[in-house]
């Protein structure tokens, strides 16, 4: 193993901790939320609130990495802002394990002015990559980042989530065929849940 390894831990047990650690910072709450869809909740999960806490990066970082590399993709990215904590801390692990992956952020339209470009970063066309976001509800985001790496020709091997709001998105992606892994989702009473 190299010096700076991440340390490698049951995916499940990993989960767990994500899940709790989310409880911790309030990142999850339970309660009564409007969305912005203007659809109500009885939870709201913050993912930027754990994804931009020391531990919680280095926790789901260890538990999408390995899924990453296990698809052999070169390059991880996703929609800005929920995204983008998650590909700096993943684009920085690779490296320390010895894998690097490229990283890349897709915007939400194209910028008026500079390159004019939707996806920023590194992206080599015709890579093959992972796509990953926060949450996943409808799974509107996350298919216009997949669209905007298809347009490049990249082949999208993986789709992830920190949290699957079984809103329809995960079952929506996987119709659409691809491989849609989601370490949080939603029990039968209407809590969060290790998948």
């Amino acid at each position: 193993m190299k010096d700076y390894a991440i340390p490698t831990e049951d995916g499940r047990s990993l989960r767990g901790r994500i899940l709790n650690l989310a409880l911790e910072l309030g990142a999850l709450q339970y309660g009564e939320f409007t969305l912005s869809s203007g659809q109500s909740s009885n939870y709201y999960f913050d993912g930027r609130l754990l994804t931009l806490y020391p531990e919680g990066a280095g926790l789901v970082t260890r538990a999408l990495l390995p899924l990453i590399n296990a698809c052999g993709a070169e390059a991880v990215g996703g929609p800005t802002i929920g995204a983008d904590p998650m590909v700096g801390a993943l684009v920085y692990a690779s490296q320390l394990e010895g894998i690097p992956l490229r990283g890349f952020l897709v915007r939400g339209e194209i910028k008026a002015h500079g390159t004019r470009r939707m996806v920023e970063g590194p992206l080599k066309e015709g890579s093959r990559v992972a796509v990953l976001d926060d949450t996943c509800s409808t799974g509107g985001s996350l298919l216009h980042a997949i669209s905007a790496a298809e347009a490049l020709n990249c082949h999208v091997v993986k789709v992830l989530t920190v949290l699957d709001r079984a809103m329809g998105g995960g079952e929506h992606l996987r119709n659409r065929g691809y491989d849609f892994t989601a370490l949080l989702g939603i029990g039968v009473e209407g809590t969060v849940r290790v998948l």
